[in-house]
């Protein structure tokens, strides 16, 4: 009796010690005995209970499956002396993992470890994983477009994916419309500009002002307005999100996430998660409107620094060519202008110049030279004073840069071409005849933007039907290319190459010359390239319906 006393005792003291909750049960199911942790956990179990009626069912359930494994089958010993595995489950609001453990006379000992923090931090690493992913994965998707309709489109999508139900990119607004996208989970986005009002909806017109967000709990689902839901939305609105997209220096809009009803409403976690998703969709935004406007500009810019396109003129052909030093260049320092004469009877002005330098900033020089001629115009049966009046604007702007130039005063009279040629510091016109002879014309000049003084001399030439004259820039003649790659083009190839061009119409003498330089140069370095040529049409003489008085010619 005594003996027995002392093991109860011990027993009692050593359930006290137990750091967990501790229940023993037998095969049948019956509980034998517990500790005051499990009998606080479980709520008044007693032995000789069911662990049917008072453990979970998940423990349970646990419990009848080792006893029958352990009862139908013949275990060796190192199997029996093995740690089952874990089971996990809940208990009211906890988490808990049971461990088991057989005792020598086939009952079990089940220890419940709480390991709801454990769990709860899995879950919420196992979330920021998720939305780490997402986060790199909506970047990827954003940053792959420039257009900014694809990039609203695109943050509304991935927000109606991962965020929401219904989710809304607002644009700010554009002429009193406002470019929306919305997307529904699972499909496409859709852009339109809307007249409304974002103080119809609490936050939206502070959002689109680049303000912080309000919480979602001040903001009514019921008072929508009908314009914010998509097409063929028809459920019942549960929670509203709305938060800014900030861009650089100015909001790129406003994002609007819709759940509905049946699902838990945004908490704060999620909120702030969707603002630093809006914040990567922001800056994308903006990246892409930024490119939009500046595209834009430039094209704008390019218009009037890229080449014109030529034809026949008053009866001459005139074409042109040009080829920028860079490949992903479309302007340089060469140019080339034509001006019609006020009428048929004035002559026309052909320009072809080369700035020192390449790229964009000898284009910059290349637009003011260009727009500086326009405006001397009325003056251009004068080319010398054309040329001081040009060479005096380039000496008085911030430029260091100077300009060569060939000025062509272009008049048909019958089946003539007549020409007045004036070279400022530019290689000298060629004309080949229709026979092939090639003649250098004698004009020549200073260069432009250089000495406060210029000296220039205008020689007339005229060209005969099947006559072309070609202006061009010395990124011809300094190209380098051949065999090794660094013998220049030359002034003689040049030649050689305008004689085989002899009674060819001037867009053919343009392409031919082209494409034996760039044969020349291969993928080498260069220079820019332009030049233009001007021919003198084959003719028919037409005689006069009476036979008496003069007829006229005809292209």
């Amino acid at each position: 009796m005594a003996s027995t006393r002392e093991n109860t005792a011990t027993r009692t003291s050593w359930w006290g010690l137990a750091p967990y909750p501790a229940m023993v049960a037998d095969a049948a199911g019956t509980l034998l005995d517990l500790n005051s942790a499990a009998d606080l956990l479980l709520g008044g179990a007693t032995p000789g209970a069911s662990m049917r009626d008072v453990a979970p069912g998940w423990l349970a359930e646990a419990h009848r499956r080792m006893t029958e494994a352990h009862i139908g089958s013949a275990r060796r010993a190192d199997e029996e002396s093995a740690a089952p595995a874990p089971v996990s489950g809940r208990i009211g609001a906890q988490s808990f993992e049971a461990h088991a453990t057989r005792t020598p006379e086939g009952s079990v000992v089940w220890w419940l470890v709480d390991d709801t923090d454990r769990r709860l931090a899995e879950e919420a690493l196992l979330t920021e994983r998720e939305r780490t992913r997402f986060l790199s994965e909506a970047s990827n998707v954003l940053l792959a477009s420039l257009n900014t309709d694809r990039c609203m489109a695109a943050t509304a999508q991935l927000a109606a994916e991962y965020l929401a139900d219904v989710a809304i990119v607002v644009a700010p607004a554009k002429g009193g419309e406002l470019p929306v996208s919305r997307a529904l989970t699972g499909q496409e986005a859709d852009r339109a500009l809307l007249v409304a009002d974002p103080s119809d909806l609490p936050g939206l017109a502070e959002a689109l002002q680049g303000f912080p967000p309000v919480p979602s709990r001040w903001i009514d689902p019921a008072a929508l307005p009908a314009w914010v839901l998509p097409d063929g939305f028809t459920e019942k609105v549960e929670s509203v999100v709305v938060t800014p997209l900030p861009g650089h220096g100015v909001p790129a809009g406003a994002l609007i996430l819709l759940r509905r009803s049946g699902r838990t409403r945004f908490n704060e976690n999620e909120e702030v998660f969707a603002r630093l998703f809006a914040a990567r969709a922001g800056a994308a935004l903006s990246a892409a409107r930024l490119y939009s406007e500046q595209s834009a500009i430039t094209q704008t810019l390019m218009r009037d620094l890229l080449p014109p396109s030529l034809q026949r003129l008053d009866g001459v052909e005139i074409a042109g060519g040009y080829r920028p030093a860079g490949s992903a260049e479309q302007v340089g320092g060469d140019f080339y202008d034509v001006h019609p004469g006020t009428t048929v009877a004035d002559a026309s002005l052909v320009v072809l110049g080369d700035v020192c330098g390449k790229g964009l900033e000898a284009a910059v020089l290349t637009g003011k030279i260009r727009n500086t001629l326009q405006a001397l115009l009325p003056m251009a049966d004068d080319h010398e004073r054309m040329l001081r009046l040009l060479n005096g604007a380039l000496l008085s702007s911030h430029h260091t840069r100077f300009a060569t130039l060939v000025l062509a005063s272009v008049h048909r009279t019958e089946n003539e071409v007549r020409l007045r040629l004036t070279s400022a510091g530019h290689p000298s016109p060629l004309v080949v005849r229709a026979d092939g002879i090639i003649e250098e014309v004698p004009t020549r000049g200073s260069l432009i933007g250089v000495l406060p003084t210029i000296e220039a001399l205008t020689v007339e030439a005229v060209l005969e039907p099947g006559d072309t004259c070609l202006l061009y820039t010395d990124g011809f003649t300094e190209a380098r290319g051949g065999p090794l790659g660094d013998e220049m083009f030359g002034d003689e190839r040049l030649r050689q190459a305008l004689a085989e061009c002899a009674d060819m119409p001037a867009e053919a003498v343009v392409e031919r010359i082209q494409m034996l330089a760039s044969q020349w140069l291969r993928d080498g370095r260069h220079d820019d390239m332009a030049l233009i040529a001007i021919s003198a049409p084959r003719t028919q003489h037409l005689s006069a319906v009476n036979g008496r008085t003069r007829g006229r010619y005809t292209a």
